[in-house]
């Protein structure tokens, strides 16, 4: 019987575990996957891709940011409010932490850029699908 009611116990506290770690476990998205229109409302993902050239809009007495990034056959724009990483610029892989608007923005809560020259997170390569040389001209610019 004592036997028993460990075994249960430890079942529970199992499932529990396994609850808890798959609701604050972040998926990624692209671009692409974003447009298809699987995500639920509110639902907190990471989205990555580059950030197209000519599509930053800053606004005047704010930390807000407009921009689109691309995985080469979507685009999606962003928002954000906050303080932008460093290498963050046109042209750059990043990767957001956020959800999606009910009119279709995604809102970063989080921005991460690479961090040198020729990093880019393996999600974000994966999920572009681009070969040396178009990783090699999107890097060119802080070079």
């Amino acid at each position: 019987m004592f036997v028993s009611t460990i075994l249960i116990l430890l079942s529970v506290l199992l499932i529990l575990f396994i609850k808890t770690f798959n609701e604050n476990l972040l998926f990624y998205r692209s671009p692409s996957q974003i447009q298809d229109g699987k995500i639920p409302d509110g639902f907190i993902f990471r989205v990555g891709g580059v950030v197209v050239d000519k599509s930053i809009v800053r606004y005047k007495n704010s930390t807000k940011i407009d921009f689109l990034i691309t995985d080469f056959k979507e685009e999606l724009k962003i928002t954000y409010t906050g303080i932008l990483p460093d290498l963050f610029r046109e042209g750059q892989g990043v990767v957001m932490r956020g959800k999606i608007t009910a009119d279709g923005i995604f809102e970063a809560e989080e921005v991460l850029a690479k961090h040198d020259e020729t990093y880019m997170p393996p999600e974000l390569t994966d999920s572009l699908q681009i070969n040396e040389s178009e990783l090699e001209r999107t890097s060119k610019s802080i070079k």
